[in-house]
């Protein structure tokens, strides 16, 4: 990992760790409520071990904030509307063979976040699956990437979506370079 990612994370850790104590939740009842050991929650907390988006958004609901509250510790300011350009939308660091750019990242109380991902190919046979409450849409852009959901694999070209149930365990995986797809989370 490299030093922005390294401190990107402990950032996160530390943020995560203020908002829980703030609810008063004890490190056991935070990994109890994302269904993780007490152990990996306190890795997190402590920037030592990467955040997936599920892991981010689900914390991010228990504990009554935005997403980006925990990713930039910053409260989006704008409720009417909000633009992103292209190029533009909040980075979110994250595991290498992912790119997310939050496109609503100034907008408060979303009903949904919507998100450009870019999926680098990766010699992983099968990745690891992640769930997080709600429902999501993505719709490919470019590239090609298989889509897993529970036991089921499919492959997305250009044009092609899927809608589905989030609290499904998921995961992408490029098949030959770079794939992009825009992701809307719905709470």
């Amino acid at each position: 990992m490299g030093s922005i990612m390294t401190e990107q994370l402990k950032e996160i850790g530390e943020r995560l760790s203020g908002l829980r104590e703030i609810m008063e939740f004890t490190p056991a009842q935070m990994a109890e409520k994302l269904k993780i050991t007490e152990r990996e929650y306190t890795a997190f907390e402590n920037g030592d071990c990467d955040f997936s988006f599920s892991f981010l958004y689900n914390a991010a609901n228990i504990l009554g904030v935005d997403v980006l509250d925990l990713m930039s510790g910053e409260s989006p300011k704008l409720s009417a509307y909000t633009i992103a350009r292209a190029g533009e939308g909040y980075d979110i660091a994250r595991r290498k063979a992912y790119d997310y750019k939050h496109l609503a990242y100034t907008f408060r109380q979303k009903k949904a976040e919507p998100f450009l991902v870019t999926v680098e190919p990766k010699n992983e046979e099968k990745p690891a699956l992640h769930a997080h409450d709600g429902q999501e849409f993505d719709y490919m852009l470019s590239g090609s990437m298989l889509f897993y959901l529970n036991d089921m694999v499919t492959t997305l070209n250009p044009g092609d979506s899927v809608y589905y149930d989030s609290s499904a365990p998921h995961a992408m995986k490029a098949t030959c370079g770079a794939a992009q797809f825009l992701a809307v989370v719905i709470r």
